[in-house]
């Protein structure tokens, strides 16, 4: 399993509950599958926010990518019940006969809120979009196999312990989960219950 590496400076003057769930991340341990590295968060979703991006990477090919970002509101924000936020966008190719099948949406985010809960990350509030794409190509291009795909958009609010601080680790590997399911992943040895919703067949994944 891989480590995540995350932090926040005391002086950038961000509240401290922030800065703490920032650096609890570090803590979230993941497939090696998964390689995550930080990028520049929006500026407009909430006063604080910090985000990770990641790939599935598999012999030198990219199998899904997404952006995971944490918000924060220390007064609280009305449609989040909470002052955290995690907002989420996850991109995969797919076998073009995945996008007929009319279980896709409703199986795809199953994985999301299955692995959630595999990892005991609660929440409350979860919304989202699942979209589903074919490409054809013509002309200068028409060599190109027809290309479909899935996007995954979310948000979710996590919950606070005691301390006023959710256990984000837990909701980052539950999204790393959710990723590795996108990619076709088979659940790793001894991990079964943890890298995949139980249940939860992965999606076949167009492999070059």
């Amino acid at each position: 399993m891989a480590a995540v590496h995350g932090h926040l400076a005391d002086g950038d003057g961000a509240p401290l509950p922030f800065q703490r769930a920032v650096d609890a991340l570090s803590s979230a341990r993941v497939r090696p599958e998964v390689e995550i590295d930080t990028t520049a968060p929006p500026k407009r979703l909430a006063s604080y926010a910090y985000a990770l991006e990641a790939a599935v990477v598999v012999d030198g090919e990219e199998l899904a990518d997404g952006r995971l970002i944490l918000l924060h509101e220390p007064d609280g924000h009305e449609a989040w019940n909470g002052t955290f936020r995690l907002v989420t966008l996850v991109r995969a190719d797919l076998e073009p006969e995945m996008a007929v099948d009319p279980l896709l949406p409703e199986v795809s985010w199953s994985w999301l809120t299955g692995a959630l809960e595999a990892r005991g990350a609660e929440y409350t509030e979860p919304s989202g979009t699942v979209s589903r794409s074919s490409s054809h190509y013509f002309g200068g291009i028409a060599e190109r196999p027809d290309a479909t795909a899935i996007e995954i958009r979310a948000s979710w609010t996590p919950t606070e312990g005691p301390d006023g601080i959710p256990a984000v680790a837990d909701h980052l590997a539950a999204w790393c989960d959710l990723l590795c399911a996108c990619a076709g992943l088979p659940p790793t040895e001894g991990h079964e219950s943890q890298d995949l919703p139980g249940g939860v067949v992965p999606m076949p994944k167009r492999r070059g």
